[in-house]
């Protein structure tokens, strides 16, 4: 494998994230997440300690965490980094150079600041005077800082609480199934010995 062929990858994840790395924590985020879960699930299949009842009632449970933790993560933090990614490029959140370029064209755009429909990447293209660095280094900072703050937030408050509460239903589910299971049993048990005691 040549130092090129190495390279190649790297600069097309450069390239394409340079702009926007909260989009890369989603994606490497929510992958973390579903290889930790397959590897959880994994783990308890093939433990040689752990009975067939026991791994068929962890594993439909390790399938709800996995589905949980996966999802949670990524609604969580695609939805924030979207969220300040639209407050960035309507201007209602802004550096000091692209407030002053904005101050300074009041009669073009002053009343629509903050407002959804309002677009700075569109002005960007119409405007060479417009500090695009500027304004793309601060986008790409502040959906960055937002997008980790709502991956801390789903990893260690949103899902676990959401877990947990998944996790008691499908223990109850599980019990309740096991009793009935049961509970058929010994009728069937007590069935046989009526029967058997009346052909004695």
């Amino acid at each position: 494998m040549t130092k090129t062929s190495i390279l190649k990858p790297l600069e097309y994840i450069y390239e394409h994230f340079k702009k926007d790395t909260s989009k890369m924590l989603v994606i490497t985020g929510t992958l973390g997440w579903a290889l930790s879960s397959l590897a959880q699930m994994g783990a308890v299949i093939t433990n040689p300690k752990l009975s067939s009842e026991q791994k068929s009632f962890l594993l439909p449970q390790e399938l709800m965490d996995a589905i949980v933790n996966v999802g949670a993560f990524f609604t969580v933090t695609l939805c924030a980094k979207k969220l300040i990614a639209k407050m960035a490029s309507t201007g209602k959140i802004a550096p000091t150079k692209v407030r002053e370029y904005l101050n300074k064209h009041k009669d073009l755009y002053g009343n629509k600041i903050g407002k959804f429909d309002f677009d700075l990447d569109t002005v960007l293209k119409n405007d060479n005077k417009f500090p695009a660095d500027s304004y793309y280094r601060y986008k790409n900072f502040v959906t960055t800082v937002g997008t980790v703050g709502a991956g801390i937030l789903s990893s260690n408050i949103i899902t676990p609480v959401i877990r947990n509460a998944t996790a008691s239903r499908v223990q109850k589910q599980y019990i309740n199934n096991k009793d009935e299971i049961h509970a058929r049993q010994r009728a069937i048990y007590q069935n046989l010995q009526t029967n058997g005691s009346m052909r004695i």
